[in-house]
């Protein structure tokens, strides 16, 4: 009886202190104002103010990551010139570890903190400014109270001299584009802000609002991007059935050469080469991209891993999900492109042939399981090395071969009534519109398994947790479609190694597994000199005359030294898989094929 009163007082205190610190918290009023007085030496000036205080003390953090990039980026390294006043004095503002700063707020009400950030690193993920605009990656922008994240905060940003337009999906304040709103610091750092001259245009699809902003000019068609970019809008709701959006961005960063995009909760940026739109294959991928980041609205910014979300800004995220998150979008990118009509049949069958073949030749696909390969995104994804390809295999590559075997096998064992479609609708319905959280593992696992009719425990071990190559043309067969090896009868040599010309000089960058390079101990970094006294002059040409099975005899200069290698050439055993069609196809093949491909009569 006096533990149950003990723990009853225990818990009362608890959940009072834990009222009050609520309540106060919500009584704090937080406001930033961003100005460019440097913008030519890449600084942004912040100016924090928060009010309503009533703590003795307050710690304030900086992200040391930004969702959708698994990467711990510690982004407190661009700051500097951290300061807080009270009452017009300087007070203590102790930095305790890598991202918190520590402030005494005993008998303070309001405070101001001052810092600059540094921002001249070019991605879609992190903050660059110059003269000519400022993209702001809000985490790495913004720092914030700690246990305050579902506080709101406004933003003022002061341009830069010239510069005249917003482009952000946080709202305006009493229609002031240079003053947003923001709910609550996930919605705060989950939306970039571009400030400049941007070229601004929009559409609208899906009932929802698009506006697109071009960065750094470009070769692009506005009036046909209008036209595509609605058709993917428009398919990509299809899918789910909604879209949550009122209003949606695409930040377009172009650049002479460029690449890569990141999803946000109503916004995306893009990293685009200026002069490829007018490309027939340079559009298409920039098509493929706007498909992929803006299927990401629903799946992983909504429909989402359990673990993604709330978010831990201080540490690591970890969820062996990412192969749906990110693989099944990169599936969908060119399956809604095909949908869409934007791509014929044949281009989508060379994209398939692009993706067995990229898996195939990696020799880290028989070491590493997909599974592994998500959680393991942190220390490896965004960090590879000279080995990694021998290693570990794309959650991006690999999860999207496995989208398109789920996606055949529901079509295939439904007789075309369901789609992996409908299992992304009953998911996204369910999880983030119904019981408004993640999902775990197994329940994903079962929405396959819903709709697929069947148990799915064999495949989860063998291509999701286990090593078991991917059988593509069992699933391929259920179109009529198979992947057929045009290299598996030749018996060409192989040196095994990856190089560049660095310096006039022909260097080893990498080593493939199994290859006579790495049997007979060839290294990365080695430059490569002669072979068989002749001197490399042409690395395609050096093992001309030479069969598999020859002894050669390989100079190289290592760590300024000279060495001589005695290799025995293997056979090149290189994929180059080719996806076509099987030459008789029975009706129920082709009305397989054309749920899949969206064929139209």
């Amino acid at each position: 009886m006096k533990t149950i009163k003990l723990t009853a007082f225990i818990f009362l205190t608890l959940f009072f202190m834990n009222s009050t610190f609520t309540d106060a918290a919500a009584a704090v009023k937080i406001s930033y104002e961003v100005t460019f007085p440097e913008a030519q030496a890449h600084y942004a000036d912040i100016e924090m103010k928060i009010s309503g205080l009533k703590q003795n003390s307050i710690d304030l953090k900086m992200p040391v990551w930004t969702p959708g990039s698994y990467l711990v980026r510690e982004f407190a390294k661009n700051i500097e010139s951290f300061s807080a006043e009270a009452n017009s004095k300087a007070i203590p503002s102790p930095k305790i570890n890598k991202n918190t700063w520590h402030i005494n707020t005993a008998g303070l009400s309001a405070i101001t903190v001052k810092y600059r950030v540094y921002c001249f690193e070019i991605s879609v993920r992190t903050s660059f400014v110059d003269a000519s605009h400022g993209f702001l990656s809000t985490t790495g922008i913004f720092i914030y109270p700690d246990k305050m994240l579902n506080n709101p905060s406004t933003i003022k940003i002061i341009p830069y001299k010239g510069w005249t337009t917003v482009s952000t999906s946080l709202e305006a304040v009493n229609g002031n584009q240079f003053t947003r709103f923001s709910p609550n610091f996930d919605i705060l750092f989950d939306s970039p802000i571009e400030v400049g001259n941007q070229d601004v245009f929009g559409f609208t699809a899906a009932g929802v609002k698009y506006e697109v902003c071009m960065v750094g000019g470009g070769n692009y068609d506005k009036e046909k991007l209008k036209v595509d970019m609605a058709k993917i809008a428009e398919q990509e709701t299809a899918v789910f059935g909604e879209n949550p959006n009122k209003h949606y961005v695409f930040i377009v960063h172009n650049h002479q050469r460029g690449g890569g995009g990141l999803e946000h909760l109503s916004s995306t940026v893009l990293g685009a080469s200026r002069d490829n739109y007018s490309n027939a294959s340079g559009y298409r991928n920039f098509l493929g991209l706007v498909a992929h980041e803006h299927f990401h609205l629903w799946n992983v910014k909504r429909l989402r891993p359990i673990v993604l979300g709330p978010f831990d800004y201080d540490n690591e995220n970890y969820t062996t999900d990412l192969w749906i998150a990110e693989g099944f979008t990169a599936y969908y990118q060119n399956i809604i492109l095909r949908h869409a009509q934007l791509i014929d049949p044949e281009t989508y069958l060379g994209a398939i042939t692009g993706e067995i073949n990229t898996i195939e030749n990696q020799p880290g696909a028989k070491v590493q399981p997909l599974a592994e390969a998500s959680f393991d995104a942190w220390i490896k994804s965004y960090r590879p090395n000279e080995n990694s390809a021998n290693t570990g295999i794309s959650y991006y590559d690999k999860g999207a071969a496995v989208g398109m075997l789920l996606d055949l096998e529901i079509i295939n064992d439904t007789k075309g009534r369901n789609s992996l479609d409908d299992v992304m609708k009953y998911m996204y319905n369910t999880y983030y519109k119904e019981k408004k959280r993640g999902y775990t593992d197994k329940e994903f696992k079962q929405g396959l398994e819903k709709f697929a009719g069947k148990n799915l425990d064999a495949f989860y071990k063998n291509y999701i947790y286990g090593l078991t190559p991917l059988n593509y043309n069992k699933y391929l067969a259920y179109a009529g479609y198979n992947a057929v090896d045009e290299a598996a009868t030749t018996n060409d040599p192989s040196l095994g190694v990856i190089t560049s010309e660095i310096n006039g000089k022909r260097i080893v960058t990498g080593v493939v597994r199994g290859s006579a390079a790495w049997v007979d101990g060839i290294n990365v970094n080695d430059e490569l000199t002669a072979v068989d006294g002749t001197p490399v002059t042409d690395i395609t040409t050096i093992l001309n005359g030479k069969k598999v099975g020859d002894k050669i005899s390989v100079a190289v200069v290592r760590d300024g030294l000279p060495l001589t290698l005695n290799v025995t050439l293997l056979r090149n055993n290189r994929f180059k898989y080719k996806v076509g069609s099987l030459p008789d196809v029975t009706a129920e093949q082709m009305a397989v094929r054309k749920k899949w491909l969206g064929l139209v009569e």
